[in-house]
């Protein structure tokens, strides 16, 4: 019988079933379309997620050998800029990258630690029983697992079968127009900044918001730049065309761009979005029937925190099945995945309907925003952004564990890239001389002098315990690593 079935060939099952791969659980994934869709989506990686990736040796794949991230000198909130240069320990990296090279990355990565994956595989249904799930299949045998993963996006097959509600918000006031295009050379300054006479200078790969709409302008250095619009009670007609981007940014700018079709082989990128939708199921578990990613959260793209979001459900849920599946899971750990994942979903909503308010044309967000314009002169309100956006402010409960870093996400250590590849539990021990009792075999153990005090790691890389004697040690391994 199969481990875990993984509906879904995105990044984010992929990231799950390499997580489990590596956990030594054996995972199928199953995918309704024949071939990677072509579809340009997310544009980059924000937040944790992309020091998580060189933690497990992925980073460089998607740069170039050796690489290591470097945080963000800037981004944007709810299109103001937030220059970042001047905080200490700066939380919020970044790494440009199409979704569809990551998702090409991660299915490569997949091949690599001999993970199945079945295209035009259709998930029709599915029953359970004690120990079991059967997966129906449309025009094929149906499969048997352990476990079944929904990772199947925002109009999830797997999380409607479950009967997992999905309560949140439509709106459908706003269209927002993207397309590839081309510029005269001269429209471009040496910064990359789009030159817009009768406007100013529009900055790259920030939203810009006028009295009329917002704007932003994408100089991708690697394909043709983007520019893709926002505006508020305007009526869609017909296919998306250049024209009607053309003449979308002259209403927002109160300019003319003199935009051309872009250059090379199609398919190019042209797409308009109507109104959008805040939704959060209202659990993500169902017996053995789990939710991950847009099956079980969708929102505004705003601020690109989507994939971060999605990829950290992956990597948390990972290890916990996979305990559970070895039958040595501490009781009650996979009920964390959704007491953990679930409020980090919340605010990722939470902070992309703010944004998605801050954008708006009218007086009364002008006001506002010229108030939240003084406050991120702060630079602890900057800060304070910027954890948000990364998801460095989330904790979790580690029970009667204590110290400053207890519950958090590790911060950078010496040699930590090296030693999370395997996604295998950590002991850092300054001393050495810790005793993890009959839990060593499980966990691996390294002495780093540098430390201040020892800390237990997780596989997702959260801070279980910490502590400069022992006291409290092996509770922390018996709540959260491995049954004694």
């Amino acid at each position: 019988m199969i481990d875990v079935v993984i509906a879904g060939a995105g990044p984010n099952g992929l990231m799950l079933a390499c997580e489990l791969a590596l956990a030594g659980a054996r995972p199928l994934v199953l995918e309704r379309l024949t071939a990677p869709s072509g579809e340009r989506r997310a544009n980059g990686l924000v937040g944790q997620v992309v020091r998580m990736l060189d933690r497990r040796g992925l980073y460089e794949r998607l740069t170039s050998p050796g690489a290591t991230p470097e945080p963000a000198p800037g981004f944007v909130f709810g299109a103001f800029p937030l220059d970042l240069r001047d905080l200490p320990d700066n939380p919020l990296y970044t790494l440009p990258v199409p979704q569809l090279r990551l998702q090409q990355m991660l299915a490569e990565r997949a091949g690599e630690l001999g993970i199945e994956v079945r295209r035009g595989h259709e998930v029709t249904g599915f029953t359970q029983s004690e120990n079991s799930v059967r997966v129906e299949l449309r025009d094929r045998e149906p499969v048997e697992a352990s476990f079944l993963v929904g990772a199947d996006g925002g109009h999830s097959v797997v999380r409607k079968l479950a009967g997992i509600d999905f309560p949140g918000v439509t709106t459908d006031d706003a269209v927002s127009l993207s397309a590839e295009v081309s510029l005269p050379p001269e429209a471009v300054g040496a910064g990359g900044g789009l030159i817009v006479p009768g406007f100013g200078v529009l900055p790259p790969f920030q939203h810009v918001r006028t009295e009329r709409g917002m704007i932003a302008w994408a100089p991708f250095p690697d394909r043709n730049p983007a520019i893709t619009t926002t505006e508020w009670e305007r009526p869609e007609e017909g296919e998306a065309s250049l024209g009607e981007l053309r003449a979308s940014v002259a209403r927002v700018l109160g300019a003319d761009l003199p935009l051309g079709p872009p250059a090379g082989e199609g398919p190019h990128l042209i797409r308009r979005l109507a109104g959008g939708n805040t939704r959060l199921a209202s659990r993500y578990r169902a017996d053995r029937v789990f939710l991950l990613g847009d099956a079980a959260h969708v929102h505004s793209a705003i601020g690109g925190p989507g994939l971060n979001l999605g990829l950290q459900d992956a990597v948390n849920l990972g290890w916990k099945l996979a305990a559970e599946l070895r039958g040595d899971a501490p009781a009650g750990l996979l009920d964390t995945y959704e007491s953990e994942r679930r409020p980090a979903a919340r605010r990722v909503t939470t902070h992309t309907q703010a944004q998605s308010l801050l954008i708006r044309p009218g007086g009364d967000v002008t006001a506002l925003r010229e108030i939240f314009g003084e406050m991120l002169a702060l630079p602890a309100a900057r800060r304070h952004i910027a954890d948000v956006l990364s998801g460095a402010e989330i904790t979790y409960d580690m029970g009667s564990a204590t110290g400053p870093l207890t519950g958090r996400w590790a911060p950078d250590l010496p040699g930590l890239r090296e030693l999370t590849r395997g996604a295998r539990p950590l002991l850092l021990d300054p001393t050495g001389e810790l005793d993890p009792g009959p839990w060593a075999p499980h966990i691996d153990t390294v002495k780093i002098p540098e430390l201040d005090s020892a800390l237990l790691l997780r596989p997702d890389c959260y801070v279980a315990w910490q502590g400069t004697t022992g006291e409290g040690l092996q509770e922390a391994l018996a709540t959260w690593i491995r049954a004694a």
